[in-house]
């Protein structure tokens, strides 16, 4: 497994260099790898599929134009998504979206990646409620959770992503995650499983 992610990551590296010396081919490649990503987590995000489509554009056009900035030694994909999660938090600072429309938001599909115990919870009869309390969030808050529990990304990749310390989005993930599991507990028909992947003795 390990060895396969290092082909990857090397795989990824060379066409972002590629990218920079000017191989147009080359950031198409990285786009048709990443572009479910990005858009997912700009759905999460933003709620709405046709926002989510837009943002996750920009964010690509965004990447496209600054790839000579890019540096190798970082993962493409932690970059783009940073890109792609700062423009989100933009927009939803600009409509000062704390709420979604469940009226607006069709199913979540957490299908692709492997999602945590937070990511796997959004199935079935439990997705609405996920979907209420990840909406109630703050933006911030939202991406560190969405990058973490749906990406698996590392504390220190968020805090890169977000422009945070390490202890601050240990701080904020761990915030978001009494929330929702206080949010669950106060559910009458809360599923003991769920309240002890909760509260559960497990590493944020």
């Amino acid at each position: 497994m390990i060895h396969q992610e290092d082909e990857i990551r090397s795989e990824e590296t060379g066409w972002a260099m590629a990218a920079q010396a000017g191989d147009q081919q080359a950031f198409t490649n990285l786009i048709k790898r990443y572009q479910r990503a990005v858009y997912n987590l700009c759905y999460r995000m933003l709620g709405n599929p046709n926002e989510a489509e837009e943002a996750a554009q920009e964010a690509f056009l965004r990447a496209y134009r600054a790839i000579k900035r890019f540096d190798p030694d970082r993962k493409f994909s932690t970059w783009v998504m940073s890109i792609a999660s700062n423009y989100c938090i933009d927009q939803l600072r600009k409509k000062r979206l704390f709420t979604l429309s469940l009226d607006e938001m069709p199913y979540l599909d957490i299908s692709d990646g492997r999602p945590g115990p937070e990511g796997r919870l959004i199935n079935g009869e439990f997705e609405t409620e996920v979907r209420d309390i990840l909406g109630a969030l703050g933006e911030v808050d939202r991406a560190a959770v969405v990058m973490r529990y749906w990406y698996e990304l590392t504390y220190d990749e968020i805090a890169e992503a977000l422009d945070l310390t390490n202890s601050a989005v240990k701080s904020r993930l761990h915030r978001a995650r009494r929330a929702l599991a206080d949010a669950w507990e106060a559910r009458e028909d809360a599923p003991i499983p769920v309240l002890q992947t909760l509260y559960g003795p497990q590493t944020l």
